[in-house]
């Protein structure tokens, strides 16, 4: 009897152990697809703004943080330095851009959407769909840039 105990005690341990093992391959297969690589904090690295020549141009760098949740929210916030506060348009705001919302990722396509929930210039960003074009570089950096030919901007991100 205590034989047989034994052996259907080893046996269930052979069964939780293989289901563990493979629900840890799941896992670690997972975390190699784009939208588990852009979960989490990032602080902006670079920002690139050509100017209308098509030119690059020195622009003071902001300081930025961009955060994408497992749930499937995301937030960003750039502040330009004082000598740019005047800065407003579409996504700015006084120097200052934020805009909060869900986010869609195609893993095919490479491409991600912002669906805003709100932001810092209100009526001129919030409902809107902002599609986004992202890679991630060889040493772990994520470079977004729009799909809109008249923004030629492009934002490159680390990890904290």
């Amino acid at each position: 009897m205590k034989a047989l105990r034994y052996c259907s005690l080893a046996v269930v341990v052979a069964i939780v152990g293989f289901t563990q093992a493979q629900s840890a391959k799941k896992q670690l297969a997972g975390n190699d697809s784009a939208r588990e690589k852009l979960i989490g904090a990032w602080h902006m690295a670079h920002i690139e703004a050509p100017g209308p020549d098509g030119k690059p141009s020195d622009i003071p760098q902001p300081k930025g943080m961009l955060i994408y949740t497992r749930d499937g929210h995301m937030s960003v916030q750039l502040m330009y330095p004082k000598s740019t506060n005047a800065r407003s348009n579409e996504y700015v705001q006084d120097g200052y851009e934020a805009s909060f919302g869900s986010y869609e990722v195609d893993e095919a396509t490479h491409t991600l959407i912002h669906h805003v929930l709100g932001s810092v210039t209100r009526d001129l960003l919030v409902g809107k769909d902002l599609p986004r074009v992202f890679q991630f570089t060889g040493d772990g950096h994520l470079i977004i840039k729009s799909v809109r030919p008249d923004e030629r901007w492009s934002v490159t991100w680390e990890h904290y």
